[in-house]
């Protein structure tokens, strides 16, 4: 669901204003050139330099944020492992049971590690940086809120995603934002930077790249979010495939059916349908989700 790419996206912007604030430093006080200012005409940039700089530094980013992402996602969800092999109970061996059978049948040949997390929200996710190297974990909000049929839709839609290698997709994706992120936050930065007395130049430039580099991920996140509406879409299909089309199609009509009693509730602060993505907002608040409709999911659904 959302929690995944919420991760993701929150773990990469913070790697990506790491990176630029140890290399301003490190510049600062170094004769290394970081600014990448010549002294030209125009605006005196040495534009294959930066270019060069923001692709090892986008790409860096992203691959960086893909590698922590399993353990990120178990420290900040609080997720606990399932050993198979161990101690568990009958509710934790169903969830075991049932990623690994979905799994064997997507074909992937290291199962990947099974968790639950502590929380009321109806709501799963998967990541990891490879296939061999990945996390699915559902909340105890999900298991204890979903029938029996719903609950293997939304693991197959999960093992689907692993399956897809959607993680690793999304990182390139990112890298190649996070590189045009990193080129034009330091353009306006050098920009914004003229505008003030000499002595304060570059103190005004390094906060500027920073509130720069943040402001354009966002707007860099309406193409991440482009992407991964049409990969759930696959998700889905995958889903289907792996559970069967109707618990697939049942999955999302009791997601929907969750959403719809939120909203009869007035619950329009619920933090697991914000999480989601699922809350329906249109216009230009739907460029910023990472989720489609889940009106117009289950009608492909059903149309398959």
């Amino acid at each position: 669901m959302g929690k995944r790419f919420l991760l993701f996206l929150v773990t990469n912007i913070m790697v990506m204003t790491t990176i630029v604030i140890v290399w301003s430093l490190i510049t600062r006080f170094t004769n290394v050139n970081g600014t990448f200012e010549t002294g030209g005409p125009g605006l005196g940039i040495d534009y294959a330099s930066l270019m060069i700089f923001s692709l090892l530094v986008g790409f860096t980013g992203s691959f960086i944020s893909l590698a922590m992402s399993r353990w990120v996602a178990k420290k900040m969800m609080k997720v606990k492992v399932l050993d198979p092999n161990g101690s568990l109970s009958a509710q934790e061996r169903a969830v075991v049971e049932k990623v690994h059978r979905f799994s064997r049948a997507a074909g992937l040949t290291h199962m990947p590690e099974v968790g639950i997390y502590p929380s009321a929200e109806v709501n799963a996710f998967a990541t990891g940086p490879s296939k061999k190297r990945s996390l699915v974990a559902v909340s105890a909000g999900l298991l204890n809120t979903m029938d029996e049929d719903a609950v293997e839709g939304v693991i197959a839609h999960e093992v689907a995603h692993v399956a897809n290698g959607d993680m690793v997709t999304m990182t390139l994706l990112q890298g190649i934002v996070n590189t045009f992120v990193v080129f034009f936050s330091r353009i306006a930065a050098i920009i914004v930077s003229r505008f003030v007395r000499a002595e304060l130049q570059w103190i005004v430039q390094f906060a500027a790249i920073i509130i720069f580099q943040i402001l354009f991920s966002i707007l860099g996140s309406i193409v991440v979010n482009a992407y991964s509406r049409h990969r759930e879409f696959h998700a889905d299909r995958g889903g289907g495939d792996l559970a069967g089309n109707d618990k697939m199609a049942h999955a999302l009509r009791s997601l929907k059916a969750y959403v719809d009693r939120a909203k009869v509730n007035d619950r329009t602060d619920d933090t697991a349908i914000q999480t989601m993505k699922i809350n329906g907002k249109g216009g230009v608040m739907r460029l910023f989700s990472s989720h489609p409709d889940l009106d117009e999911r289950i009608a492909r659904l059903e149309q398959r």
